[in-house]
């Protein structure tokens, strides 16, 4: 009996360490409709920022309107601060789109994309401008 139980838990062990060992490939990482196969175009309404500054001492508004446009239009990353209070860097067709959003610094817009995300970070790319 006891031999048994001895073999009985070695089993469970094994299929259980079989269950677990592709779960350990995205420990840390967010997985996104994106990576499921899933992915469509989502709308984005929020604050165009220049990343760098936000970030670095939470510069956004009216107030920063004029060095996040500067900043942007340097080539610093930019993103949206969306109104459900994620941050997103913004890149167009796999290529910077820092010239057509300076001019939206520090105001609100609606963005146009495919969102995915990876250990933390957002990414809304292919993004374009929804006019209202």
């Amino acid at each position: 009996m006891k031999k048994l139980l001895q073999l009985t838990a070695i089993a469970l062990f094994a299929v259980s360490s079989f269950a677990f060992a592709g779960e350990g490939d995205n420990q840390g990482k967010d997985t996104t409709k994106a990576e499921k196969g899933e992915a469509g175009e989502v709308t984005v309404k929020g604050q165009v920022v220049d990343l760098v500054c936000y970030v670095d001492h939470g510069a956004c508004g009216d107030k920063h309107a004029a060095c996040a446009s500067k900043c942007i239009s340097s080539g610093l990353p930019v993103g949206i601060k969306a109104d459900d209070g994620k941050l997103y860097t913004v890149v167009g067709d796999h290529k910077p789109i820092n010239g057509e959003l300076a001019q939206y610094a520090g105001k609100e817009i609606t963005l146009r994309g495919k969102v995915v995300s990876k250990d933390g970070v957002n990414l809304l790319e292919n993004a374009e401008v929804v006019k209202e």
